[in-house]
Order: C-alpha cells, then structure tokens, then sequence
C-alpha cells in the first residue's frame, strides 16, 4: 500500500497558468500522506500558493532531540536559545572610525570659520584706523609708558652692543699685553745686557695682564646682566604689550560691529545677530580689559627691578673702570669680591663632583 501512495503521489502535476501563479490542485481521497512515524492517515493537501504565503514561521519552529520515535518532551522551541546561542550583529568599527573623523573635520571647520571672521573684522578695523575713518580705544598714561618702555629698550640695546664692542676690543689689548709680557721675559734672558729693562717692562705687562683680566670679568658681569634686562625681561614685557594691543583690535573691531548691528533695522534676524554679537563684544571686552591691567602691572614691576638692576651694575662698573686704570689692584679686586664676582683661573681644572657636593 505504501508503495502505491509513493508511486501515485510522485506522478502528480501542479498546474500552472500562464502568468505563473500556481492553479489548485485536484483533491485525491485516495491519496494518503504519512502524518506521523509508525501510523498513516489520510491528509488533504493544502494549497502551494497558501503555503508559500503562510509558510512556518522561523521564531515558532522547534528542534527535536532524542531521535526516531521519541517523545515530545524532546521538542525545544527556538525562541528560548535566542539570547545564548545567536547574538546580534555588532556594528562595524570602521563606522565609528569615519564619524570621529567626520566630527574633527567638522570641529576644524568651525575654528577654521572663526579664525576667518576674527582676522576679517581685525583687517577692516586696522584699515579703518589708518586711514582715520574708524574710531580707536586709547589709554593715554599706559601708552605713554609703553613707548617710554620701546625707547628704553632701544637706548639699552645700543649701551649692550657698545659694551660688547668694548669687551672684545679689550680682550684683544690682554692677548697683546699677555703677548708682549712673554716676549719681552724672553729677551730678558738672551739679552744681558738689556735683561735688568726687559726685566722690569715684562713684569708690567704681566701685571697690566692680570689687571686686565680681572676688569674683564667685572665687565663681562655688566655685560650679563644688560642682556638678561633687556632680551629677557623687556622682552616679556613687551609680548605682553603686543597681546595687549590685539586685544584692543579685536574689541575695537567687536564694538564697531555691535554699533553698526545697533543702527540697523530690528527684524527677527537682526536681533538673533545683534545678541550674538553683543556676548562676542563682551568676551573680547573682558579680554582687553584683563592685559591691560596686566601690563599696567608688569610696567611696574620692570621699572622697579630695572632701576635696582642698573645701580648696582653702573656702580660695579664705575669701580672697575677707575681702580683699573688708576693702577690700584687691590681695590680693583675689592670691588670684585663686594659684588660676588668669581673668576675663572685659565688653567683651573673644574672640581670634581665629590667637591661640589
């Protein structure tokens, strides 16, 4: 009987029209399916096209186990293996990638953007300014001493380059004096006859020599100290000066900005830029106002450490000079010891680090 139900059921035909769609298929009482193992019953066949459309669902089937014949305490639906077995797809990490690389350029355009408006209205300012057409802030008394402070620094300058012009001219006297000295004790001892005045004359130019190298190094303490005022410390104050004055471009240019925005007409647009550029305004006045207190206040505390600096080195100097060229050694040396000046023996070894410590 089994073999007539397979050998019937594989001659059958499903019609099929002219547009594709499946016909229904002829009802056969005879025709009997097997519907569960170890019994047969008789089972209509259901329509192909129902089926395709109502197929099983994926999330209701069930996986048997325990093998041919078993029971259904075997059967496990699917749904309860979804969170242990199958896991959802992760994103890729190359999405992740391209959008913080999309933010930085984004972020990058931005202050690329700012920079561009801020040096366009600075431009316009500047240009306005020097062709006396825009209005300028001006602190008179900070101006005045910023100015002050440029001549100063220009007159200290040209002291620094004339003290160095000296202090190598100078060095250049000692090697010829030094020189001098050994040619002279040299011919001391070929000449008899002469010995006793190439005596004398030699040991002069040794004690100019020496003389010589102690104002040396006074100079060059001057010299030191001259250059640390003047390309240090004025030079810290005048980048302080320089952030100053753009700050008050940029405040000049945010305030010509806000009052031109302030006679215009008062629309909804107008009022949203207005707002925006009355908190730029105030973000660039704050600056302003904040370094020009800060020079005001390192303007101070220059001239003070510039007047203590400058009595103390022009009074070493003085001392120096006229001991030296007064012939008076000892004093020459005094006033190198009552500054703390140390020289530096020619031949002297450093000390090693077990002196040092």
């Amino acid at each position: 009987m089994s073999d007539g139900i397979m050998s019937k059921a594989a001659t059958m035909e499903i019609p099929i029209s002219s547009n594709g769609d499946t016909g229904s298929l002829p009802e056969d009482d005879g025709l009997e399916q097997v519907c569960g193992w170890g019994r047969v019953g008789t089972c209509r066949t259901p329509d192909l096209q129902q089926v395709m459309v109502s197929g099983p669902n994926l999330n209701e089937t069930s996986i048997v186990s325990g093998g041919y014949g078993g029971t259904a305490e075997g059967i496990i639906p699917t749904s309860t293996i979804k969170g242990s077995g199958l896991h959802q797809p992760h994103p890729s990490p190359a999405v992740g990638g391209e959008e913080v690389v999309r933010g930085i350029a984004v972020e990058k355009f931005d202050i690329v953007k700012k920079w561009g408006i801020n040096t366009y209205k600075c431009t316009k300012q500047l240009i306005s300014e020097r062709f006396g057409r825009g209005s300028r802030t001006v602190d008179l008394e900070l101006e005045t001493q910023i100015e002050l402070l440029r001549e100063t620094k220009r007159k200290y300058e040209c002291v620094l380059q004339l003290e160095l012009a000296l202090t190598n001219h100078f060095y250049s006297l000692v090697q010829t004096q030094h020189a001098l000295g050994d040619a002279f004790a040299d011919l001391s001892q070929k000449s008899p006859e002469l010995q006793e005045e190439f005596g004398y004359n030699a040991e002069t130019q040794k004690l100019l020599c020496k003389n010589g190298e102690t104002l040396l190094g006074a100079v060059n303490f001057f010299v030191s100290s001259i250059n640390t005022l003047v390309n240090k410390t004025m030079e810290d104050t005048l980048m302080t000066v320089k952030q100053y004055e753009t700050a008050r471009l940029e405040y000049d240019a945010y305030r010509t900005d806000l009052e031109e925005l302030s006679m215009g007409p008062r629309d909804a647009s107008t009022l949203c830029r207005l707002d925006a550029a009355q908190s730029q305004f105030q973000s660039h006045k704050d600056k302003y106002e904040k370094l020009r207190a800060d020079v005001a206040i390192k303007l101070k505390f220059l001239e003070e450490n510039k007047i203590k600096v400058m009595h103390k080195q022009l009074l070493l100097f003085h001392n120096a000079i006229s001991a030296y060229f007064a012939g008076n050694q000892q004093q020459l040396e005094q006033t190198l010891k009552q500054f703390n000046i140390k020289l530096k023996t020619p031949g002297a070894e450093k000390p090693s680090w077990l002196e040092e410590q």
